[in-house]
């Protein structure tokens, strides 16, 4: 599916997304739901997440709080606050520490929680997508707080794409324990 440029695209790229992942998630047993990620797996990438993210909860709370990321940032600059998309001292240089963060702030989540508040968090950034028009969304600039890119961009970053993330990173998890 090509990356969405449209907001009845991105509603149905999210919405199809979340669904095949949670898919996933719910294939597996409590058991692998709940167990440390496999050495192989942690092993798998040299992107910082193979390392970072040491359980399914991990994955879960990671979209969750990307979430929230968004939704903050646009209900701060739509309230006439302008605020950066990190927050202080948190920049696109040094976001991978904010990262880090969002796993040791929820060590004593459960996966059943994380599961939850994903799903609530899932359910408020598309109403929050629902509530700007198409132009809002797709249309470069049209925000100043967006910078040179579309807040429909940002939309697509914390939803469709991340969750396509998470699935290949639930996939690789499942292909080692299914060896």
């Amino acid at each position: 599916m090509p990356r969405p440029t449209t907001k009845s695209e991105l509603l149905a790229a999210a919405n199809a997304s979340f669904k095949k992942l949670t898919t996933l998630w719910d294939g597996f047993t409590p058991e692998q739901a709940h167990a440390p990620f496999p050495a192989a797996l942690l092993a798998g990438g040299t992107e910082a997440h193979w390392q970072r993210d040491k359980c399914l909860r991990d994955v879960v709370i990671h979209l969750h709080e990307w979430h929230n990321l968004v939704t903050v940032w646009v209900s701060a600059n739509q309230a006439g606050t302008l605020t950066d998309f990190f927050p202080e001292p948190y920049t696109w240089r040094n976001y991978a520490a904010l990262n880090e963060q969002f796993v040791r702030q929820h060590q004593n989540t459960t996966y059943e929680a994380a599961r939850d508040l994903l799903a609530a968090s899932h359910q408020h950034v598309l109403g929050m997508i629902e509530s700007f028009s198409n132009d809002e969304l797709f249309t470069k600039k049209h925000f100043g707080w967006t910078g040179t890119t579309s807040l429909g961009s940002y939309c697509v970053s914390a939803t469709s794409s991340h969750y396509k993330w998470a699935a290949k990173k639930t996939r690789a998890y499942a292909r080692i324990l299914a060896r």
